[in-house]
């Protein structure tokens, strides 16, 4: 009976997806998660050796990891996803002359943006995909290294300007390995796309190789900030892939990376206007609206505070005549 109405299109809720009972009720593992796991465990225990001076590439193209990536990818992450969401891929045309290395960038206001475009990627570019990851949080310890190096083969990227592992992002597209990036920075907390940093057009130019636009269509609807799992109802959402580009001769970095700006932005609108869903100029004017509503919003008024009592001035206590009536009747 379940099945049957999981094959009907219901999602199945989201802790029962990834191997465990409804809330409140006894854990129950599924052999899936639990091989994925296990055989994740030992892979980055075989390859994490903590922070390094030089670079290190090992992990990203041998094929045990590999092997690891592609059980936990193909048997609980896109599963996983593609039960929760209602996937829709478009483009795939542009993928055709497609080759590694390449640096795939997107905007990001979701945690379900990496799960969807390495299960979107046909598996002969995704094979090796590497998604960057902030240094300072998910590799200063194994067990939050751990599910990013496992899903998403994912290489550490500095943002306090330390050197270490400055040039990881330079050497992977170096030996082969295609790279993804939000060149935004960070996870949009609103929905509407910010600009684009101009780090990864500058290692296209530098490495020679070419850019894979994405635009996410959907996903913040689906899984908003703060949200721990995608919404439920199975909303949908679009993966749009564009032609890869190159920057022009004699065009800077800043320069190539505005124009990938605009094209994601373009793929984005061109898909939701045809589906009947929020625009970039959507989610900017709700921004705005909201801004101008809480500037209008009235101040509470600041309570007045009390003055503090000023001590009461001693009285000079006055010479006692008691000596001299005293002395009188001496």
């Amino acid at each position: 009976m379940e099945a049957g109405r999981l094959r009907a299109g219901h999602a199945a809720p989201p802790g029962r997806a990834l191997g465990f009972a409804a809330a409140g009720a006894q854990p129950r593992l599924n052999p899936f998660w639990l091989v994925a796991r296990f055989s994740g465990t030992l892979v980055w225990f075989a390859n994490w050796r903590g922070p390094v001076s030089e670079p290190k590439t090992n992990r990203y193209t041998s094929p045990l990891p590999g092997t690891a990536r592609f059980a936990a990818q193909h048997l609980v992450m896109k599963p996983y996803m593609w039960s929760a969401l209602s996937v829709h891929i478009h483009g795939r045309r542009n993928l055709d002359s497609l080759k590694p290395p390449f640096i795939a960038v997107a905007n990001h206001s979701s945690h379900v943006d990496a799960p969807l475009i390495f299960g979107g990627l046909p598996r002969r570019l995704s094979k090796n995909l590497a998604a960057g990851a902030a240094s300072d949080y998910f590799f200063q310890s194994w067990y939050k290294a751990l599910p990013t190096t496992l899903f998403f083969n994912s290489f550490p990227v500095e943002r306090q300007g330390a050197r270490n592992r400055r040039g990881m992002a330079g050497v992977l597209l170096t030996e082969g390995v295609p790279l993804l990036i939000f060149p935004e920075g960070t996870r949009s907390r609103t929905g509407a796309m910010g600009r684009f940093t101009p780090g990864a057009a500058a290692l296209s130019i530098s490495r020679n190789v070419p850019v894979l636009p994405i635009a996410l269509v959907g996903a913040y609807a689906a899984m908003p900030y703060g949200a721990t799992v995608p919404v439920p109802g199975r909303p949908h959402v679009h993966i749009v892939f564009g032609r890869p580009l190159r920057a022009s001769p004699g065009e800077i970095a800043h320069q190539f990376a505005e124009r990938i700006n605009r094209y994601v932005v373009e793929m984005h609108d061109t898909t939701a206007r045809a589906y009947g869903m929020p625009t970039q100029s959507d989610f900017h004017r709700a921004v705005a609206l909201r801004t101008a509503a809480a500037d209008r919003a009235p101040q509470p008024a600041a309570e007045p505070v009390a003055a503090e009592p000023k001590p009461a001035k001693k009285r000079r206590s006055e010479p006692t005549a008691e000596p001299e009536r005293r002395a009188e009747a001496g």
